[in-house]
């Protein structure tokens, strides 16, 4: 495959700038402009931030993206699906209501907010994948898939299942229904360390399948039939008590989702950007944000998602560690495993690399890309 263009501008605002305007030259440079949007339905594809948390992309980026599909004749909207798990985003209604009270709204992004797979996340289409080695059918909620033209844009942060979220992530998992989520999730379910749980309940309190009880001994257990293996109490646990012994597990969920994404975005004009800030540990699906584990490094745009998330991951492994961050402590934990990768550090059971390498295999895109400076 010919290398991918990925366009990246840095976060120096001088006077007479600021990051709206370099936004939006970033991407008009990148190619945006280019696809044919008069009179289209137009998809952009975000996380609109689980209430509580902070580090999600603030709407004003949203509007920049809005705003130039408008000048381009296209009618644009943003959009999501439903989550599995408890929190304030698992129906239309809810998720609607933590939109707008992050800021997200018709007044402030310059576009409708339509929540992908309808009311309880089961309004969705089955559409086939080409090349899919893990999947039959990529389950996508309808309104990503009546949209014509589908764009990304990405807040690039860790995570606990996949090492980090990016614009694989935003799109294949992100547009997948409740149930194509949990066919994404469903590869491996984990387990509690009995001697290792302190029976804190954290993990409980981010399960939204009730597959967590607690004994007499106020140990913790997973109850495997309830359990969909979302990996939220993973994350949740502080004292390693958590576990997959799956070591499959989130190979499996990496390469479902880059099939998802591909579903997504085949046989429609795409474009996809990502803004590598406020790199937070954890998915901006918690209900908190930790300090970023690495600075702040700029904003990526290309035609080709696989070339993004490679040109983003990148450049984070260029970046220091943030003294005090989670990644930090990680390091400094006596008999820790250094594995000279920060995604792998801040979460050592991930290979975030499984995705970018079976999404080439099949053909989503590339990762070897040319990286492009727009001052």
């Amino acid at each position: 495959m010919e290398q991918a263009k990925v366009y990246f501008s840095d976060l120096r605002a001088p006077i007479g700038t600021n990051l709206l305007k370099k936004l939006e030259k970033l991407i008009r440079t990148a190619g945006m402009g280019e696809i044919d949007m008069e009179k289209k339905l137009v998809a952009i594809k975000i996380h609109f931030g689980e209430p509580g948390n902070l580090s999600f992309l603030r709407p004003n980026y949203a509007k920049v993206v809005a705003d130039v599909v408008k000048s381009m004749g296209g009618v644009p909207f943003l959009t999501d699906c439903n989550t599995l798990y408890v929190g304030r985003r698992k129906n239309a209604l809810e998720h609607m209501d933590a939109a707008y009270e992050n800021g997200f709204s018709p007044f402030s992004t310059g576009c409708q907010i339509i929540i992908g797979d309808g009311l309880k996340g089961t309004d969705d289409v089955e559409v086939p994948v080409e090349g899919a080695e893990y999947i039959q059918t990529a389950k996508i909620g309808r309104a990503v898939m009546d949209a014509d033209v589908f764009i990304s844009l990405t807040h690039f942060k860790g995570h606990e299942a996949t090492g980090f979220g990016g614009a694989i992530k935003n799109i294949g998992m992100g547009c997948g229904s409740r149930r194509g989520k949990m066919e994404q999730h469903n590869s491996g379910k984990p387990e509690v360390r009995q001697k290792k749980c302190v029976g804190c309940r954290q993990c409980a309190k981010q399960c939204g399948q009730d597959a967590i009880s607690y004994g007499e001994d106020r140990k913790a257990f997973i109850d495997q039939d309830k359990c969909v293996g979302c990996g939220r109490c993973l994350g949740a646990c502080n004292f390693d008590a958590i576990i997959n012994r799956n070591s499959s597990a989130n190979d499996d969920l990496n390469r479902k989702m880059a099939e998802y994404a591909k579903g997504v975005v085949d046989g429609r004009p795409q474009f996809h950007i990502s803004l590598v800030m406020d790199v937070s540990p954890f998915c901006d699906c918690h209900a908190e944000n930790d300090i970023p584990i690495i600075p702040d490094v700029g904003m990526f745009a290309s035609f080709d998602a696989v070339a993004l998330d490679q040109a983003c991951a990148d450049a984070c492994l260029r970046q220091p560690v943030m003294p005090g961050s989670r990644l930090d402590q990680y390091l400094h934990t006596e008999g820790c495993e250094d594995h000279h990768d920060h995604f792998c550090n801040n979460f050592p059971e991930t290979n975030w690399r499984s995705c970018l390498e079976h999404a080439e295999k099949i053909g989503l895109g590339t990762r070897n890309y040319e990286l492009i400076e727009v001052k």
